[in-house]
């Protein structure tokens, strides 16, 4: 974008300054001539102030948060409160709100990137380029807190700092940090992707009402972990799957992320053994059921895992990492101890 349209767009912005908090930094209210807010990604507090009126001090729409140090103007706003990273989505939003007419892109300028279909595989695709790996960052302290450590083969697994939310059509839309997983077909081809929104100050899910969404199409297909030949590990939940992965951390598995989608996982053709990864409650059993079924029926060995509490992430945390190995190696074929089990420390 050329500077001098964005500086246009940001005065336009200026204009409608109280206007563009109302919708953007809908945490925060007015207070006299300034919007105050807890930061620039709509967090709640008092911390970062807008001026929504032209002043000797500086023009509407100018921003300082007081307790970082940053500043900015409110397509910093925009950028920041919607999780943006490309300049051009920015001013593309920027437009929608001040209802202008996309600007014609100049002479050589490559044809923009349309906004993919909200829920669409290519909008999970999107999502999935634009969160870096999780080393360093929540979710590998919320996977901490709940006892998986080994994080060996989990480059499905992504972070987003400020990942929308929004419980319905009619409500405000949020940001939160989140877990973002690759949902791939037999080939490795991302065709979805699974959101976990996170709470930063206690490293557990965020206190929302559908913490856990998945988007793009699903069926058939699963996070996965490890490359599959002729063994394999299926279960529901990523926790459930990489808990099991503390002990087998060399055993292909993958999540489903559902009982019924578990049912309908795709078998590559080289499968010879499945080890299904249940969870105690009527859905995992008919998940276990139809599994059982379908891969008896594909000449492939059906072997059910069963926890001893309500799921495996449950027994990890619960029972310990040595009861949990004991458990694995009681339910484990013996080839595949021996082929696929860590040592104990």
């Amino acid at each position: 974008m050329a500077r001098q349209d964005a500086s246009d767009l940001a005065h336009s912005l200026g204009r409608q300054a109280e206007a563009v908090c109302r919708h953007y930094l809908s945490s925060g209210r007015r207070e006299g001539g300034y919007w105050l807010v807890g930061d620039v990604r709509n967090a709640p507090g008092r911390s970062m102030y807008v001026r929504l009126k032209d002043t000797p001090k500086g023009p509407a729409g100018k921003w300082t948060d007081a307790a970082t140090g940053e500043h900015g103007d409110l397509l910093d706003v925009i950028r920041e409160s919607c999780g943006l990273s490309d300049f051009t989505d920015v001013a593309d939003e920027a437009r929608t709100f001040l209802s202008i007419p996309p600007a014609e892109p100049e002479a050589g300028e490559h044809q923009r990137q349309k906004p993919a279909p909200h829920g669409s595989p290519e909008a999970a695709r999107r999502l999935v380029r634009m969160s870096p790996p999780i080393y360093g960052t929540l979710v590998e302290a919320y996977l901490g807190e709940r006892g998986i450590t080994d994080l060996r083969g989990t480059g499905c697994l992504h972070y987003h700092p400020r990942c929308y939310y929004r419980h319905d059509e009619h409500s405000p839309t949020e940001t939160w940090p989140a877990m973002i997983a690759e949902v791939t077909d037999l080939d490795g081809k991302i065709t979805g992707a699974h959101r976990t929104w996170l709470d930063p100050r206690r490293r557990d899910k965020a206190p929302i009402d559908t913490p856990r969404r998945a988007m793009g199409s699903l069926l058939g297909n699963a996070v996965r972990f490890g490359t599959a030949s002729d063994v394999m590990a299926a279960g529901e939940g990523i926790e459930t799957v990489l808990s099991l992965r503390q002990v087998l951390p060399d055993m292909p598995m993958l999540a489903a992320l559902s009982a019924a989608h578990l049912a309908a996982i795709l078998f590559p053709g080289t499968l010879r053994r499945l080890y299904i990864v249940r969870d105690r409650d009527p859905a995992g059993d008919g998940a276990r059921d139809t599994l059982i079924e379908r891969a008896g029926a594909a000449g492939i060995d059906a072997i059910v895992m069963s926890p001893e509490l309500d799921d495996f992430n449950e027994d990890l945390r619960t029972l310990g990492l040595g009861a949990l190995r004991m458990e694995a190696r009681l339910q484990v074929a013996p080839q595949d101890v021996a082929r696929f089990m860590a040592l104990a420390a």
